[in-house]
């Protein structure tokens, strides 16, 4: 009885100190569960983080002004270009450049492989080189004349587009690349169908500056035509 006396003297707990023992309690109970049940706010944030990888590189977050509203936009900034805003250019002006050369490009494709297949134009006559590479150095020995021509209204068409493209930058009022040359119709009407046309013409356009370049550089280290270089090709490597 004794023993059981100061037992029970020693394990006697005050009635307030008892409620706080079993809110600590149950607080800890309350946290050893949610340990072990699945994070909402984490799944979430995996979400958000996977949202956020581009469409071209999904190892790679996605650029942050490339947010897939311009036509042909995939996420494809591994070097960061679209971030520069600090040397006179941005997005807008670095857009306006794509979309002047991958035209530039589709017509020098086509001009390069028309010349090589139909022969050259009139008055083009000293030009019967099939490279055309060597077809321009033709033109400049015998008509130097048409070459400044040709400058010269480089020179004019890079004036008024530079001028339109600063121009659209500082008000917002242009879309990068925006003429308003639409003869045909083609962008009237439909909106999905002027988007998948512009998705289209850019498409086409980067794939003409990759087949541009190899037209120059095999015409250059080969001297000769692209599709000369092409049958060649075909019949060395046949199987």
């Amino acid at each position: 009885p004794e023993s059981f006396t100061t037992s029970t003297r020693y394990l006697h707990i005050e009635p307030g100190k008892m409620v706080k023992i079993a809110a600590l309690a149950a607080a800890l109970l309350a946290g050893s569960a949610s340990a072990f049940a699945p994070s909402q706010s984490g799944a979430t944030r995996n979400v958000a983080l996977m949202a956020e990888k581009s469409q071209a590189l999904p190892f790679m977050n996605r650029p942050a002004l490339l947010d897939g509203s311009m036509a042909g936009d995939v996420g494809f900034d591994p070097l960061g270009l679209s971030n520069i805003d600090d040397v006179g250019i941005d997005l807008y002006w670095l857009r306006e450049a794509e979309i002047k050369h991958a035209r530039v490009a589709m017509l020098a494709v086509a001009g390069i492989l028309q010349v090589e297949i139909f022969g050259p134009a009139p008055g083009c006559e000293a030009a019967t080189a099939k490279c055309q590479m060597d077809a321009f150095w033709q033109i400049w020995n015998s008509h130097p004349q048409y070459i400044a021509f040709g400058l010269i209204m480089i020179t004019i068409i890079e004036t008024i587009s530079g001028i339109a493209a600063t121009t659209g930058r500082e008000t917002g009022e242009r879309a990068p690349g925006d003429f308003g040359l639409d003869p045909l119709g083609f962008l009237k009407g439909d909106p999905e169908k002027a988007q998948r046309l512009a998705a289209q013409e850019i498409a086409n356009g980067r794939l003409a500056m990759w087949a541009a370049a190899g037209l120059i550089m095999q015409g250059c280290s080969t001297h000769e035509g692209g599709i000369e270089n092409l049958m060649a090709s075909l019949k060395d490597n046949a199987f």
